[in-house]
């Protein structure tokens, strides 16, 4: 990887990120179901119409858009309403690895060696500590907010196994398609149990702070992580891009700190510290590395890999998808 695209992945990690605490400042001004419909509305229009059809069968649009857009970020923005802090958010949602990896063990078949158990062991430990760090803020209601976001991971979970059934040719494409169909069912929802008054109220006051928030992530966070996502997709092995997923708790919490003062206690550390290393061990212990006689090191390997990137002849243009479980570590949304 060139230093240029190195700069590039870690920029990537850093947008998605921030991302936690542009939804924590938007959260202030829109209601969180309404937040969640105009997110998918702004990332959906006008770039669906620019963007080519998603390339995958439409009952896998319809369900990563029900899983993945409504049910995730629904309740993603539910916890954080709810208070659950932004940068530890961002870490929590690293737990769809281990979501993940059981789903596809029960629905896909897919086995979990000892490595990848020892891995997925020590981020549920790490998910216990965090838990653990939310109860030590006092009241019901944190707890409330850690199990939305948990929710939120184990939906992010399914949704790759979604992916992985649909595998779309091209993740913007696939992200933008997908974006389509909550707005509709999330902004009726929001009208049923967050109220019109509320809504409107949301809709018809000017907030500088809350429209940059919604173009940040709708725009930023989606549109621009992803598109530069897929460009290193394109050219690198998903063994070499994945691993900086792992960076996006590190710029979350980290800029939770920076820019809404959150208080970083020694249980969010060790958290942080029991989750990244798990899901990396977890994760990359499935992973083969360029070079390796398993990854098509030599000339053979790098052919079909120029192949692919540059849209050669033959059945090297379509790479084969890979195992749902090692699909965590390269998540298709993070955030």
């Amino acid at each position: 990887m060139t230093g240029r695209h190195l700069g590039l992945a870690v920029l990537v990690a850093a947008i998605w990120g921030v991302n936690f605490v542009a939804i924590d400042a938007g959260l202030s001004h829109y209601p969180p179901l309404l937040f969640t419909a105009l997110r998918f509305l702004v990332a959906a229009v006008p770039a669906v119409f620019l963007v080519g059809r998603p390339g995958v069968p439409w009952r896998y649009v319809l369900a990563g858009g029900v899983v993945l857009g409504a049910l995730q970020f629904g309740l993603l923005f539910e916890g954080m309403k709810a208070g659950m802090p932004a940068g530890l958010s961002s870490l929590v949602q690293q737990g769809q690895a281990i979501f993940t990896a059981g789903f596809a063990a029960v629905l896909l078949r897919e086995r979990i060696g000892g490595r990848r158990l020892l891995g997925l062991g020590v981020a549920v430990a790490g998910m216990v500590v965090a838990a653990l760090d939310q109860a030590s803020r006092g009241g019901a209601a944190p707890l409330t907010a850690f199990a939305l976001v948990v929710g939120a991971a184990a939906a992010f979970g399914f949704s790759n196994i979604i992916t992985r059934k649909a595998a779309p040719p091209d993740a913007l494409r696939w992200m933008v398609w997908v974006s389509v169909v909550p707005p509709l069912p999330l902004a009726v929802l929001s009208l049923l149990t967050e109220g019109p008054r509320a809504d409107l109220r949301a809709l018809t006051t000017f907030s500088p702070s809350a429209v940059g928030s919604l173009l940040y992530v709708a725009w930023g966070a989606t549109l621009v992580g992803f598109g530069l996502w897929g460009h290193l997709l394109r050219r690198h092995d998903a063994s070499v891009v994945a691993p900086f997923s792992l960076l996006v708790p590190v710029f979350g919490m980290s800029s939770a700190w920076l820019l809404r003062g959150e208080a970083l206690t020694w249980l969010s550390g060790a958290a942080a510290a029991l989750v990244i290393s798990g899901i990396a061990v977890a994760s990359l212990s499935r992973l083969r590395w360029p070079g390796s006689r398993a990854a098509g090191g030599g000339r053979a390997g790098r052919a079909d890999r120029v192949r692919v990137a540059r849209g050669g002849d033959g059945p090297a243009r379509t790479p084969p998808p890979p195992r749902a479980a090692d699909a965590a570590a390269s998540p298709v949304r993070p955030s």
